[in-house]
């Protein structure tokens, strides 16, 4: 729990250097993503990614912890991110809207580290919000 704490504060600071340490520092370099999205990539790799995209398209970016639920050796985390599109995002050009959407997460740990990530991101809410969809 203090682990997946650490980390928000270091997302909500909309500091990439900040976040990619804190990447760096919860989630182990072999650790596994499963998603759609980023397959065949360290759980690092996908999020470093993801951030450094996120950051680009929605500098004012939040991420605000609904419900916090541990079990064993895993966390699952519902959040809801709000950011305003002032940056190009998925090769489209900033829209200028505000979005606000939701996302789950799932995290198995070992040794203190992230070692398993799921993700489920509401990307149907966000798009239409920005006009894409």
């Amino acid at each position: 729990m203090e682990t997946y704490r650490r980390f928000h504060e270091a997302v909500n600071t909309g500091d990439l250097e900040i976040i990619s340490k804190a990447i760096e520092e919860f989630i182990h370099p072999q650790g596994r993503f499963h998603g759609a999205e980023h397959a065949g990539v360290s759980a690092m790799q996908a999020q470093k990614g993801v951030w450094a995209m996120l950051l680009r398209a929605f500098p004012d970016i939040q991420v605000r912890t609904e419900d916090v639920i541990a079990e064993g050796d895993k966390l699952v985390v519902r959040q809801t991110v709000t950011g305003t599109n002032t940056g190009e995002y998925r090769g489209r050009p900033p829209t200028g809207r505000q979005v606000s959407y939701g996302e789950i997460f799932i995290a198995r740990f070992a040794g203190g580290q992230v070692v398993e990530l799921w993700g489920v991101v509401d990307l149907h809410a966000q798009l239409t919000q920005l006009g894409l969809v």
